[in-house]
């Protein structure tokens, strides 16, 4: 029965601890964005291949004579 007297005061002062832990965590902004994280992971972040530049002069000689209308 003695251990009661131990216990009790125990308890409250974890029960305190953990409340104090939880107002500190709810003021400094852990559980502003719970979401987020979560979609960032789906995000798809990788890099496109750099574009081919695109060639003004046609590489082909008969598409190049065609164009020069024949001459």
């Amino acid at each position: 029965m003695e251990i009661i007297y131990l216990l009790i005061p125990l308890a409250l002062l974890l029960v305190g601890v953990i409340v104090w832990v939880l107002l500190w965590a709810v003021r400094s902004g852990q559980f502003d964005d719970l979401e987020g994280p979560a979609h960032r992971i789906l995000m798809d972040e990788d890099k496109l291949p750099p574009a081919e530049p695109q060639r003004s002069e046609s590489t082909d000689p008969a598409q190049s004579e065609r164009d020069s209308g024949g001459k």
